[in-house]
């Protein structure tokens, strides 16, 4: 069974993050983001902010255990994605993760949060729904791999 180190940090991500950031896209999601596209997110994409939990463990290590990210269109925070790795879910790390990014949002004075998440994702739904957000649309066949319907959450901030 996994144990949590000392403590859980959500840090800015960095470049020496990407390996395992991307190790948890790929075994997250049936179409992850390629390793160039997340390290043009940390790099290139002035849009973009994002968060890694990182888990301080007894030996001194740091081990990624999840990330979280989102652009911020003109008043708007576009959440891109979050990603708690299996073993390390139920623990309230995805928690810690959308908070941050509530916290940013409040702090760059943005409107709001939005975000698609699928029909069937009920865990997704439900921590987005602990957080205030709401259900503001439906779009059909959004998901490519598997045609699913996304719905289009939204938190006033």
């Amino acid at each position: 069974m996994f144990e949590l180190g000392r403590k859980i940090s959500i840090i800015p991500m960095e470049l020496k993050h990407l390996d395992e950031v991307y190790e948890l896209e790929i075994n997250s999601f049936s179409i992850p983001w390629t390793k160039e596209s997340l390290r043009k997110e940390i790099e290139e994409n002035k849009l973009a902010i994002y968060y890694v939990a990182a888990n301080c463990e007894e030996d001194g290590n740091e081990k990624i255990v999840g990330y979280a990210g989102m652009w911020h269109v003109v008043t708007e925070g576009h959440i891109t994605n979050i990603v708690v790795g299996e073993e390390y879910r139920c623990r309230g790390i995805g928690n810690k993760l959308i908070s941050k990014l509530i916290e940013i949002g409040k702090e760059k004075e943005m409107i709001g949060l939005t975000l698609e998440v699928r029909v069937g994702n009920k865990e997704a739904m439900l921590l987005y729904s602990k957080n205030g957000f709401v259900v503001e649309g439906y779009r059909k066949n959004y998901y490519a791999d598997t045609k699913e319907d996304a719905l289009i959450m939204w938190k006033d901030l």
